[in-house]
């Protein structure tokens, strides 16, 4: 499995060309700058319609189902060379790294230079990209992106305490990025139950004694009203922590979920931080019906929004989410964060005057809401303990926590 990575700004594509295999970092790396290789998807139709790979500079993508490779190679291969001439890089992805290997030794042998994505999207749903916020001598931030999944968690350290907000699957990474920084796990604070992707908040709080902070409203599942099976200490609106120089106010913002807050992190020279979770994003904001009650919520948030953040959330706090639709939504420094006054402005979810057109525009806008959210609510409150491959299943895709467009 990938780790946490920290994003290289070097270019690594004058080795394309000869490379046989690359692995997910490579070509995360690729698609932070320009480009001009063809990426080759070989999935099948429904798997690739579901998520494919995206970046700040995603490349030409071709989709060709490798059991077309099998039935008319000659015709597979001409389809690639016509966008791939004069010697054009081709990587090649599928689901688990096997048939794109196939496939791109086959190109190879045709003339055509082609990397194998290893691990394919398997590998690609598991890469982790970390990325300073913020680093002063009484504090630092760090963005932790779960680029497939458009999922983010943050870090934050503070006279060698760490708190994690929103902590991703596979703990043990950043237990290895607290030690680099030679930094001890004091909170682990989840802004809520999530239904997109399973949280290691529980599991951290095991394997360190850190404890695990979870608001006790999602503490219970939406849809059937089991109570969790996890130990976990309750939220509270109000609630304030302390982390080395920095103070964590706990903001109860619901409509998401019921029992969403905000954590509002306060440091010395003044800064602020708002970690939204799934409440406000950089566009759009979080749906209200993955709880089964999107017609009751939707006016819960309404509520939240432009009376909660308007009223208790300083105007120049930097928001950071916990998801992003698009790579677009960074800023130049690759950030998912933006000052909240400036998301009132840039935000178009944002732009409504009464809560009526607010919760019609909500209801109108719903998107898909994948089953598997319903088992991963289970997951994330100790009821359900699904082995790697099923818990793979079921994080499969993209999250799809906002609006539609």
């Amino acid at each position: 499995m990938s780790p946490i990575a920290s994003p290289a700004m070097t270019s690594v594509a004058p080795n394309l060309t000869k490379a046989t295999e690359i692995d997910t970092e490579t070509l995360y790396n690729l698609l932070q700058q320009p480009n001009d290789f063809l990426l080759l998807d070989v999935r099948n139709e429904d798997e690739f319609q579901l998520w494919r790979i995206e970046g700040p500079h995603t490349p030409a993508t071709l989709h060709i189902p490798y059991f077309f490779f099998l039935e008319d190679e000659a015709e597979a291969v001409a389809r690639v060379a016509a966008q791939a001439p004069a010697g054009r890089p081709v990587v090649v992805v599928c689901a688990k790294g096997g048939a794109s290997d196939y496939v791109a030794e086959r190109l190879r042998e045709h003339g055509i230079p082609a990397a194998n994505l290893m691990g394919g999207m398997v590998e690609w749903g598991d890469f982790y990209a970390v990325r300073p916020a913020v680093e002063r001598p009484a504090y630092q931030v760090y963005q932790v992106d779960r680029v497939a999944r458009g999922c983010v968690s943050w870090v934050f350290i503070s006279r060698g305490e760490a708190a994690i907000v929103d902590p991703l699957r596979y703990g043990r990474r950043y237990l290895d990025f607290l030690a680099d920084r030679q930094a001890q796990l004091k909170l682990i604070l989840d802004t809520h139950a999530h239904a997109d992707h399973i949280s290691t908040g529980a599991e951290l709080a095991q394997a360190t004694g850190a404890p695990y902070y979870l608001h006790p409203y999602d503490a219970i599942h939406p849809f059937d009203m089991v109570p969790a099976q996890m130990a976990y200490h309750m939220l509270a609106d109000g609630q304030r922590f302390t982390l080395g120089e920095l103070t964590i106010e706990v903001i109860h913002t619901p409509g998401h979920t019921l029992g969403q807050v905000n954590f509002l992190v306060t440091a010395p020279d003044g800064e602020a931080f708002c970690c939204t979770g799934d409440n406000l994003f950089i566009e759009s904001f979080g749906r209200p019906d993955l709880g089964g009650q999107g017609e009751r919520w939707a006016p819960i948030v309404y509520d939240t929004i432009f009376g909660i953040m308007k009223t208790r959330v300083p105007q120049h706090a930097w928001i950071l989410p916990g998801h992003y639709a698009s790579p677009a939504e960074a800023n130049a420094a690759g950030l998912y964060m933006k000052r909240l006054r400036d998301l009132w402005r840039e935000n178009r979810g944002l732009h409504f005057t009464d809560k009526q057109s607010f919760v019609d525009y909500v209801l109108s806008h719903l998107p898909y809401m994948p089953p598997q959210y319903v088992e991963i609510k289970r997951v994330n409150i100790g009821l359900s303990h699904p082995d790697v491959d099923t818990a793979d299943e079921l994080e499969l895709g993209k999250n799809i926590c906002a609006l539609e467009a």
